[in-house]
């Protein structure tokens, strides 16, 4: 088993900042990737960004390509989210997940790819 929280959320204004936190434990050494998703009111889950297990491999969505940056410490188990530049779009709940198949190819853009997930932090961006 593998819990994750994240944290870091809050309201910001258009153009503001904030960087979001996830800190896994538990099994953490069957880590394959990690990644963040996002979902709006009444909108599916869609993905953010992510990152292959050692940290050399990035992965991002087109809409926050260029503003935000995922990287990960793997001596605290945590993985970050910066966001730059917010804008109104970027109002959602963000999740944090785990792929825990290491061993096999991680799969960063699909949420069933993932074994586990974090419970979310909102964040609001105002205009």
């Amino acid at each position: 088993q593998v819990q994750l929280v994240e944290s870091g959320g809050g309201l910001v204004q258009t153009g503001g900042s904030l960087r979001l936190s996830c800190a896994a434990s538990g099994r953490t050494n069957s880590n394959n990737g990690m990644g963040w998703f996002r979902q709006a009111p009444g909108k599916e889950r869609e993905f953010v960004a992510a990152i292959s297990r050692s940290g050399g491999s990035t992965y991002y969505a087109d809409s926050v390509k260029g503003r935000f940056t995922i990287s990960r410490d793997n001596t605290k188990n945590t993985v970050y989210l910066q966001m730059n530049s917010l804008k109104p779009d970027d109002t959602a709940v963000y999740y944090c997940a785990a792929d825990s198949s290491w061993g096999t190819v991680f799969l960063p853009y699909r949420s069933n790819d993932y074994d586990y997930w974090g419970q979310g932090t909102q964040v609001t961006v105002s205009s």
